[in-house]
Order: C-alpha cells, then sequence, then structure tokens
C-alpha cells in the first residue's frame, strides 16, 4: 500500500482526535498512536484498509459518482448480478477497473 492512507490517518486526527478516529476505524487509541508514531509492531494493511474506507473518496469510473473504497470494494467483488442489465454492465466494468481491489477479494 502507498502512504497515501498515512496522510488520510493523519488529516482525519487533525480534524478531530485520535479517540474519534479510533472509534470510526473500530481499533483502539493505542493502535492509532503507535501506527501514527511508526512504532505499530505488526503489518499495517488492514489498518490501511480500514482508513481507506473511512476517509478516502473516489470518482468511480462507469457511474461518474463519488463513493467510498468500501462501495468500490463491494461492488467490484460481489455475486455476478443476473437479474437486472444495468447491474451487469456495471460489475463488468469494474472486473477490469484500475481501482479493483488486488486479488478480487474484500
Amino acid at each position: 500500500m502507498n502512504s497515501d492512507w498515512m496522510e488520510l490517518l493523519v488529516d482525519a486526527v487533525k480534524k478531530t482526535s485520535i479517540t474519534a478516529v479510533s472509534v470510526k476505524l473500530d481499533v483502539s487509541r493505542t493502535t492509532i498512536s503507535l501506527v501514527l508514531g511508526n512504532k505499530y509492531p505488526a503489518k499495517t494493511d488492514k489498518i490501511a484498509t480500514k482508513v481507506l474506507d473511512a476517509y478516502a473518496r473516489l470518482i468511480c469510473p462507469h457511474t461518474s459518482v463519488e463513493i467510498s473504497h468500501a462501495e468500490c470494494r463491494q461492488q467490484a467483488t460481489s455475486e455476478v448480478p443476473t437479474s437486472s442489465p444495468q447491474s451487469m454492465r456495471h460489475w463488468r466494468a469494474c472486473q477490469s477497473c484500475e481501482f479493483k481491489p488486488k486479488g478480487g477479494k474484500p
């Protein structure tokens, strides 16, 4: 993961507090403090994903609508929709989208 998520985390803490961010991300306050201090002993992949899901926004190339990373991941990794041609077109667009998560899993 790139450092964009860290910038989002720092901005979120500046705008609110470490406690507010920890509650929103459903992690401990200590975890946020350790990550910010670059002293977190484990991999930060899961924290990075939570930060991106909570704070990052992107423009969906298919709909041209601003959505969260979580919404994007859910659409791209959902089951193939068979009841709606519009949903099928959206799902197909997601399969080759630059924003689709690596590995295709949520």
